[in-house]
């Protein structure tokens, strides 16, 4: 029998639900979404689960990550119970789950303990500098390293395991038996996803948000890709470096329209904005920024007499690496193309 937990919902409030207790099943929210269907109540079937606190069926769906958060639900609710608002919630709530380190849900509940890591990472790389007597070659030559090993780190001890302990949540707990070559000829539905992120063209209104998104998950990669392994700031290819500052700049042009819509909270998507919302905008659009000032001082010859400017870029960049990749919101992007690949695996499995 499942477990009820009517305190759950206080709990939820920590990762940003707002009244969804005001909800009385009135079914407009599933009326409206374009992603609703006889067989999934989008979303009001999460608002049920919430509200119950049933955290053994929440862990184990997949729903709160096939939701865009087109805000449709939110405007047309009659109780003001901010659905979409909520489903945002559950997937901050499935992020701390997912993760073995328990990080996530205490960054997420507490904006003080993660200004803390932001600034130890500061002091940590301000020590760094201050180790090798800011010796500006010496520095930048461990800084690309630093981008290599740190992602190769995260991504091997805390988003893989992270992705198990999901799979085991969504496709072990479902009792559904799949075969490693289903596993494999399903697998293009992941990369598609990831690279796409097609799904949230079925929300109506979406397409200009849905090319935002697209055209910054392809600079954002594609950049990480010039400047991790074609060495960028390093490179003296003319198309190399031409390359990176248009990466960078559509990263720092497309992020300034999200800051921006964030503070004028003119789509339903921006009006309930969490810390971990801004410190990703801001923290891209400090990578772009601070990348393209650096290549910038590098190519004028006076970076040496401006190491400042690297050593803000590398704190930017650890902070981001180190923090808001492995907990925090940058985690939606992974999890929500992993939610899309075991959708298809679940649909193949009936």
């Amino acid at each position: 029998m499942a477990g009820i937990d009517p305190k759950f919902g206080e709990a939820l409030k920590n990762y940003g639900a707002i009244n969804f207790n005001a909800c009385y099943n009135c079914g407009t929210c599933t009326a409206v979404c374009s992603l609703s269907t006889p067989e999934n109540s989008f979303p009001r079937e999460m608002i049920r689960l919430s509200v119950l606190g049933m955290e053994e069926e929440l862990t184990s769906s997949l729903k709160p990550w096939l939701c865009y958060y087109c805000g449709e639900c939110t405007t047309y609710c009659p109780q003001t119970a901010n659905p979409g608002e909520l489903m945002m919630s559950l997937r901050r709530w499935l992020t701390s789950k997912y993760d073995w380190t328990g990080l996530s849900g205490l960054l997420y509940k507490s904006l003080p303990l993660t200004i803390v890591a932001f600034l130890l990472v500061a002091i940590g790389v301000i020590s760094f500098a201050a180790s090798q007597a800011f010796n500006s070659e010496t520095i930048m030559h461990y800084g690309h390293y630093f981008e290599m090993i740190a992602i190769g780190a995260v991504f091997a001890f805390i988003l893989f395991p992270n992705i198990i302990r999901m799979w085991y949540f969504v496709m072990v707990r479902s009792g559904k038996k799949l075969s490693l070559t289903t596993y494999v000829k399903t697998s293009g539905e992941l990369f598609i996803h990831m690279f796409t992120q097609k799904r949230s063209l079925g929300c109506d209104d979406n397409q200009f948000r849905w090319f935002e998104h697209f055209i910054l998950v392809i600079g954002y990669l594609m950049l990480l890709f010039t400047t991790v392994f074609l060495d960028w700031f390093g490179s003296q290819n003319l198309f190399v470096i031409l390359l990176g500052y248009v990466e960078s700049a559509l990263i720092f042009i497309i992020t300034v329209d999200f800051v921006k819509s964030r503070i004028q909270k003119n789509r339903e998507v921006s009006k309930n904005s969490q810390p971990s919302d801004w410190f990703f905008v801001i923290w891209l659009l400090l990578m772009g920024l601070t990348a393209l000032l650096v290549r910038s001082f590098i190519g004028l010859g006076i970076i040496e007499n401006n190491l400042w400017m690297y050593l803000i870029h590398l704190t930017v960049l650890a902070q981001w690496a180190l923090i808001i990749v492995p907990f925090g919101k940058w985690t939606h992007f992974l999890y929500r193309s992993f939610a899309m690949y075991f959708e298809a695996l679940l649909a193949k499995a009936n």
